[in-house]
């Protein structure tokens, strides 16, 4: 039996991971799509596909008929917008997985610690730069400890919508903070940029870790931490790739970056540079929305892990 879900956004976003629900996963099933906007394309979609509708919010899921039946639900409106959804949700005990930089709960990158929040009422899917970046500073960070971690998301203008564009500050706020809290650097810095290029470019990811001296075999065993990590990612965004090999650039005494972190005294210390570009699966978003489908794709991870572990507390209470 399925695990129902619902989804709340019917934009861009909403609507890639309605579809990749319908198309990819055995284990849920679309119980809800839920909108403001009654002419949106996402509620229009969800009719023709046979999803139950609602274009008035949160307000409305509530109401549906069979919104007991819904055990977890996946918000893609915006940061604000989530946290009004999160407290009126609160009381009927939803799993709830946000796709906004809100980060009421905690941040979740699949390929490194969703078996550690899978209990959680409310888990926080970072942002697109995030889930593209920190899996590789998580990758450094377990060979070697990073000092700081810089990473630059370079997305096409066209890919970025209202949501995107209204939560930028967001976006730069909660990817610096993952970077430390889930992908281990002392220190981290997002930088996100809107590439008005047309055509389009795909998602480009720039990831910078600042770490102590690395001799060759500390570089080959760094080489196969990010190596072994972009597999897994890859696993669940098959659009997810090295660019091209890792960049070693060691940096003497007189380059030491002390003003990068105020307790890094000077020395010599080497910068990991790493390259990857995210190519969407273009299930509803074009191919070069890869830091959409990247969001998407890790959400869906993120729900089935969650549905199978409900379905496991729930088989052992009944044994």
């Amino acid at each position: 039996m399925k695990t129902k879900v619902a989804i709340i956004g019917s934009g861009n976003i909403g609507t890639d991971l309605m579809i990749k629900v319908l198309r990819l996963s055995t284990t849920l099933e679309v119980a809800a799509m839920v909108g403001i906007d009654a002419s949106s394309d996402g509620l229009a979609r969800a009719k023709r596909l046979g999803v139950a509708t609602t274009s008035e919010g949160v307000a409305g899921l509530i109401a549906m008929p069979d919104f007991d039946e819904i055990a977890i639900v996946l918000d893609a409106t915006s940061a604000q917008v989530h946290a009004a959804n999160a407290a009126a949700l609160e009381p009927h005990a939803k799993q709830l997985i946000d796709l906004t930089p809100a980060a009421i709960g905690p941040y979740v990158v699949p390929a490194v610690n969703l078996a550690e929040h899978l209990g959680s009422p409310n888990v926080n899917m970072v942002t697109c730069g995030g889930q593209a970046t920190i899996p590789i500073v998580a990758a450094v960070s377990k060979v070697t400890p990073v000092h700081y971690a810089e990473i630059i998301a370079s997305i096409a203008s066209k890919s970025a919508g209202p949501g995107t564009r209204a939560n930028i500050d967001e976006f730069t706020e909660t990817t610096s903070s993952a970077i430390e809290v889930v992908g281990g650097a002392t220190r981290g810095k997002a930088i996100i940029i809107l590439n008005p290029a047309d055509p389009p470019l795909i998602m480009r990811d720039t990831v910078f870790c600042l770490t102590d001296p690395l001799d060759e075999k500390g570089q080959r065993d760094v080489v196969a931490s990010i190596h072994e990590m972009v597999s897994t990612v890859a696993g669940y965004v098959p659009g997810y790739r090295l660019k091209q090999e890792v960049q070693f650039t060691p940096l003497g005494i007189e380059e030491s970056p002390r003003t990068l972190l105020g307790s890094l005294g000077a020395g010599e210390y080497c910068q990991v540079g790493v390259f990857l570009e995210v190519e969407g699966a273009a299930h509803y978003l074009p191919a070069y929305a890869g830091n959409l489908d990247i969001m998407t794709s890790a959400a869906l991870r993120v729900a089935e892990e969650l549905a199978e572990q409900q379905n496991r507390l729930l088989e052992g209470a009944s044994s």
